[in-house]
């Protein structure tokens, strides 16, 4: 006789039905902030390669990284200060200043107190240079955090300043310039010409110091305390002097910072054009500031990072060489430059409060 299956006999386990991954817009601002500019950058390299057959030779690659490799030095300054929650206008003028003091030094004789000094070797004049940028720095530091002055304003008079006494110092003249024989070495050391058009194997030699500043510059933020208290100072002041951070040291030592860097993209510019002046790099400032917000820096502080920026100052250097390559007027190219920064900052804004970046 067959037995009967009882009505209350377990049925098999069912599982339960898997849910439907959730909307994260967590996922998405993130997406927007690291993966936006780079977007921006291939589909401006996707353009202008099929525009102009002559965008992806190597030559106008290398020419590329050399032109994208100052605006890049100044724009990872620029991204310490951002961060910190400032920003400097003088990154330009330090640069130009710097420049032209090592450049004097490196090529005439200079007397001061009665002794003669210069022409300096290339390495007293790095030196030298690298010590006017740091004293502006100081400078912009001081005023900020002791006179208690915006960092805007404070780095705009420093702009006008910086310039007007580059002009004192080069006589208006670029260096070298036509001065007698016995007044000047006559050239710039070999060694500064290749920081700014050397090769290295086929690569630029300032792309590749562009590059190493990127990278030591990441790990400063992401392995040392000065990083972390960069981040701080700019995402939440209060909080960051009650945890026992110096606020007006880091801003001075990322001032600092700024303009030691500002220096050495002078330098690598110098190199570059094989002359120095007083005028050298004016809008970079802004090309620096344009560089770190397309990169995905608030302009608030406490957010941002050098990869970004990296990418950033390659979205500006690509599209500044393509503008040349389809032969676009240099007045309307600035009209466009001046228009994409606009957008960018507008974009960013509305990034912002869209996504709670």
């Amino acid at each position: 006789m067959k037995k009967k299956a009882s009505p209350l006999k377990q049925q098999p386990m069912m599982s339960p039905p898997m849910a439907r991954p959730r909307f994260n817009p967590e996922t998405l601002r993130r997406w927007a902030v690291q993966m936006g500019a780079l977007l921006a950058l291939l589909l401006l390299v996707g353009y202008l390669s099929l525009a102009s057959p002559h965008f992806l030779t190597p030559g106008n690659i290398a020419n590329v990284a050399r032109q994208t490799a100052v605006t890049t030095i100044l724009a990872a300054g620029q991204t310490f200060v951002i961060l910190s929650g400032g920003i400097d206008l003088s990154v330009a003028a330090t640069a130009g200043l710097s420049a032209s003091v090592a450049a004097v030094l490196m090529t005439s004789q200079v007397w001061i107190l009665g002794v003669p000094i210069g022409p300096v070797p290339f390495g007293v004049g790095m030196i030298i240079a690298m010590l006017v940028g740091l004293l502006v720095g100081l400078l912009n530091g001081l005023i900020i955090t002791k006179g208690r002055i915006p960092d805007f304003i404070a780095t705009l008079g420093t702009l006008t300043t910086m310039r007007g006494i580059a002009l004192l110092v080069t006589g208006g003249l670029p260096v070298p310039s036509h001065l007698t024989a016995t007044e000047l070495r006559g050239y710039l050391p070999p060694e500064l010409i290749w920081m700014g058009a050397g090769d290295v194997f086929g690569i630029p030699v300032a792309g590749l110091i562009a590059l190493g500043v990127i990278v030591v510059g990441w790990c400063i933020l992401r392995y040392t305390a000065f990083g972390r208290a960069i981040y701080a100072v700019g995402g939440n002041r209060e909080a960051a002097r009650v945890s026992g951070i110096n606020i007006d040291r880091t801003k001075i030592m990322v001032y600092m910072l700024s303009g030691l860097l500002a220096a050495l993209a002078g330098m690598v510019l110098t190199g570059r054009l094989n002359s120095a002046n007083a005028l050298m790099g004016e809008g970079e400032e802004l090309r620096s500031i344009a560089a770190t917000v397309i990169g995905g820096a608030n302009l608030f502080g406490g957010q941002g990072s050098l990869l970004g920026t990296l990418i950033g100052a390659l979205v500006i250097g690509v599209l500044g060489n393509g503008l040349n390559l389809l032969n676009v007027s240099a007045f309307w190219q600035r009209v466009i430059q001046g228009l994409v920064i606009i957008g960018v900052v507008i974009f960013d804004q509305w990034r912002r409060r869209r996504f709670g970046a």
